[in-house]
């Protein structure tokens, strides 16, 4: 199983466009990622003049580069199988915010990316507090803490559990166990989206950080790791798609529930981004 989830898209997802010309990376390079197989070592790392993201899918990129979730990205399903490492120069004077716009020109010139956006009414999970209030205490993000000098996200995903990383965040589903560390709501939202059947949004207005973990039965940890390899485009064997299709739509939810919050189902307007056209390997420089 090929269960990749990274949280790339929890760094740069939001991000404010600042220059008003279409910024691009000086050099960049392309390479098909090296493991192509049943696990996944993924990573990001941007400091004031690189790029390097390894082991990431194309549909991975186009979310960071339309500044959307995976999820919300509808493009063939081999833009999730196929996965690149790029590795790029940041032109003088250029921010980190302006990384998802260059990103944009890279895959529209190197894979020749024709793509459009659109709004659609879709089922999602709203992440909310649950009727009895929270159980768990966070602590408050400062809002004025200083940047860390290399932005970093990674994940690592095999049948034996899924790990995401992003910064200091942590969401990780191993040895039939939830495990969060250091993480917004916002943040715990993005993470479910890449093991449930829906995109979750974030509804709780709480901005503090937690810390929490609880166990999961086998049969649900392994329907948890199953959504997660389907989400990223794994072909199941046609005996485990079946146990899937049998499996309660919502597994996380109960679970949820013991720390005082809710998975409830919903339906929203969600702006997505529609691949038209791709090339699957990209052109020389």
């Amino acid at each position: 199983m090929r269960p990749v989830s990274v949280g790339v898209c929890l760094v740069l997802a939001g991000a404010a466009l600042v220059a008003q010309s279409e910024p691009r990376f000086e050099v960049s390079s392309i390479r098909a990622s090296t493991d192509q197989g049943t696990a996944v070592n993924a990573g990001l790392r941007i400091t004031n003049n690189q790029v390097r993201v390894v082991d990431l899918s194309l549909r991975n990129y186009i979310a960071i580069a339309y500044q959307t979730k995976p999820s919300q990205v509808l493009s063939p399903e081999w833009t999730s199988q196929l996965r690149f490492d790029i590795s790029s120069n940041l032109p003088a004077g250029a921010t980190r915010d302006q990384v998802p716009a260059m990103l944009r020109s890279l895959l529209e010139d190197r894979f020749q990316l024709k793509a459009h956006r659109e709004t659609r009414d879709l089922p999602v999970y709203a992440l909310t507090v649950a009727r009895g209030g929270l159980k768990i205490t966070g602590t408050p993000v400062d809002p004025n803490a200083a940047p860390p000098a290399a932005l970093e996200a990674g994940g690592r995903g095999s049948g034996a559990g899924v790990t995401i990383n992003v910064g200091e965040s942590t969401f990780a589903v191993v040895a039939n166990r939830v495990e969060v560390k250091k993480s917004t709501m916002a943040q715990v939202a993005e993470s479910l989206t890449r093991f449930t059947d829906r995109t979750v949004i974030d509804a709780t207005s709480v901005s503090e950080q937690f810390d929490f973990g609880f166990d999961l039965s086998q049969e649900d940890y392994q329907f948890v790791l199953m959504r997660a390899g389907v989400n990223a485009g794994v072909s199941l064997p046609p005996q485990l798609n079946r146990l899937l299709d049998a499996s309660p739509p919502n597994p996380l939810g109960a679970y949820f529930e013991k720390v005082g919050l809710s998975l409830e189902p919903r339906r929203a307007p969600l702006g997505v981004v529609v691949v038209e056209s791709m090339l699957k390997t990209p052109t020389e420089n």
